[in-house]
């Protein structure tokens, strides 16, 4: 194995890792580095095809780095981009998604790749999951289930960073996961999970007009600042008619105003709990029309009770493993006029995209939004059309 090498760092990885080359074009992935940089390196793994390495040095730095603010930073598995400058970080997310798209999917991605950046890259996230063990609060180390044991974050909203500090000096006495969830007023929750039924309250979050209550553990996005804008832009491609399908719903951040736009729409949740949450938010909206059916959205797809089901429009908001097997092939039987996918992972939007690209349908448009700074995570709105169809969102 080759020990140690000197490298130049080109673009970065989906994992987040910097990207470079030995002189006979072997890739080499490299954490914590910034492309332009000029790093000797330290060979960890050698997988044949590629190289996995950590820097020994840094012999020049690429301008695209700055100082990271915290103090965990590198030890800490909660970030990876703090040594990167926000500029850098949002154009290589859009490299990131593009390259997917046309890797996995094999669609041609039109550029640049709109993208809706975060208002500022720090204090944006108001939901969290602390690890405690041994008397210790913090983020799971990098590639590790222990505890990095920290008193401050701040990629936290301040009064989640301020939680996190009482929650350092006074940590509960059971170990395990704590969630930290911030909602309207300035409310704070802090919940040991899993969290049993009426053990905490629920928070009430605001997506535009709407006030969405969500049970403790229970999904909703962890960026406040981008909440609204995100919600909107997935109603406006959705558009209106008179049947909707929504998959994977939630306690109802989307729901709601979709709801508003259709004469009847049916949202699937497979979380019990999210889908009392999105009955009790449908019911203090008075909105009636709305059907929640709960259950795996793969199984309920099948139902019978569904089975005639032709929605115009399909939204979805799946998990970062994205559609389950089989749901894109019912979902283009169902043959809805679009679909409306919103993604936490560009490897299986992709993959899922490609599917019903091979179907026939086209990618009307795509958009970003940085839900998540300081991470390479990449939040996409994604709009596919049946080819036999011409127009874009809203037409």
């Amino acid at each position: 194995m080759i020990a140690s090498l000197e490298i130049t760092i080109d673009s970065l990885a989906a994992g987040g890792d910097g990207v470079g080359r030995t002189a006979e074009g072997r890739v080499v992935f490299v954490p914590f580095t910034a492309p332009g940089d000029r790093v000797r390196v330290r060979v960890e793994a050698d997988r044949g095809r590629w190289l996995r390495a950590t820097v020994e040095a840094l012999l020049e730095p690429s301008p695209l780095r700055t100082d990271p603010l915290c103090e965990v930073f590198g030890a800490c598995g909660g970030c990876a981009w703090q040594h990167l400058t926000y500029a850098a970080q949002l154009e290589a997310k859009r490299a990131i998604l593009r390259e997917a798209l046309g890797r996995i999917g094999g669609l041609a991605v039109a550029e640049p790749i709109p993208f809706v950046a975060s208002p500022t890259p720090y204090g944006t996230r108001s939901r969290a999951r602390l690890l405690v063990a041994g008397g210790r609060v913090g983020w799971r180390r990098r590639r590790s289930h222990a505890v990095c044991p920290t008193r401050r974050c701040p990629i936290l909203v301040p009064a989640l960073d301020r939680a996190l500090a009482e929650l350092a000096a006074h940590p509960p006495r059971t170990e395990g996961e704590v969630e930290l969830a911030a909602g309207e007023g300035g409310a704070v929750r802090v919940t040991p999970l899993p969290a049993r039924d009426g053990a905490a309250p629920s928070l009430a979050i605001q997506v535009g007009t709407d006030r969405i209550e969500v049970s403790p553990g229970g999904f909703a996005q962890a960026h406040a600042d981008l909440l609204t804008p995100l919600a909107q832009a997935v109603h406006e491609a959705a558009g209106t008619g008179e049947l909707a399908l929504e998959l994977f719903a939630g306690a109802g951040t989307l729901t709601l105003g979709l709801a508003r736009r259709f004469a009847r729409l049916v949202a699937l949740e497979g979380d019990a709990r999210a889908a009392r949450d999105l009955a009790t938010n449908l019911r203090s909206a008075g909105l009636s029309h709305v059907e929640v059916l709960a259950g795996p959205v793969e199984q309920a797809l099948e139902d019978a009770a569904l089975a005639g089901l032709r929605p115009e429009v399909v939204v979805l908001d799946p998990p970062r493993s994205g559609l389950p097997p089989g749901v894109a092939d019912t979902l283009v039987r169902r043959s809805p006029r679009r679909l409306v996918y919103l993604s936490c992972d560009p490897a299986t939007l992709a993959r899922d995209l490609g599917r019903f690209a091979d179907a026939g349908w086209r990618l009307a448009s795509l958009r970003g939004f940085d839900l998540f700074p300081q991470t390479p995570h990449v939040e996409a709105l994604a709009v596919m059309e049946r080819g036999d169809l011409a127009g874009g969102p809203g037409a």
